[in-house]
């Protein structure tokens, strides 16, 4: 980059429009997936401490080991077991969701009014009901809480999922440093806070649409 180019060259963005749309639906692909599965082991965790009060600490300290793992080392580490893929780069960014989630579903759950739980069970409601139509359903604020700092995150994360490869608007970052071209690097930068913006905006929405009730 010589010192009199712009910082941003802007007719770029438009001749790359293609490849915008592109790494867009990388980055929201491995974020959804990685979402996905992370909210569902989390969930299962969060059952079985339900039901097994004592299983809350191992739990949340194998989430939070995989939590503190730097994500280059961790990337490092499955490099030569599960290649340059999809998988590696999943494996890596549910990991860093389940601390996130477990916590968030968790204290849903234990934040559901005690009164409110005796109503069901004297209504007859099953367990598995009772977990359903009235536990969940008032975790909601808590849970999307947790989902909103997870989506974030893992936003972040998928950035730096192009040293293995796998895209997103990473792979303009990583372009612009090799290059030594600035505007792939900012667009990159600045599409990635956008999608983290925009998804947790989204979540918001969402989690007023699913508790009418609160307002």
């Amino acid at each position: 980059m010589s010192p009199n180019e712009p910082l941003i060259r802007w007719s770029w963005v438009p001749a790359h429009l293609p490849d915008i749309a592109q790494r867009f639906q990388e980055h929201v692909t491995l974020t959804l997936i990685a979402l996905g599965v992370g909210f569902a082991i989390s969930l299962l965790f969060a059952l079985l401490i339900r039901r097994y009060h004592g299983l809350y600490a191992p739990i949340t300290w194998l989430a939070g080991a995989l939590y503190a793992i730097p994500s280059l080392a961790l990337f490092a580490f499955l490099v030569p077991i599960t290649g340059l893929s999809v998988l590696t780069a999943e494996i890596g960014l549910v990991s860093y969701t389940l601390l996130i989630l477990t916590r968030a579903l968790v204290g849903g759950l234990r934040a559901v009014p005690a009164d409110v739980l005796e109503t069901a069970d004297g209504l007859g409601l099953t367990p598995a009901q009772r977990l359903w139509w009235v536990e969940l359903p008032l975790a909601i604020p808590i849970v999307i809480g947790g989902l909103r700092v997870a989506a974030v995150t893992t936003i972040g994360l998928v950035t730096v999922t192009a040293l293995i490869g796998q895209g997103g608007f990473g792979a303009f970052i990583m372009e612009g440093i090799q290059r030594f071209f600035s505007t792939p690097l900012i667009v990159g930068a600045l599409l990635s806070v956008l999608l983290a913006v925009l998804a947790d905006s989204g979540l918001v929405l969402l989690g007023r649409l699913l508790t009418p009730w609160s307002r």
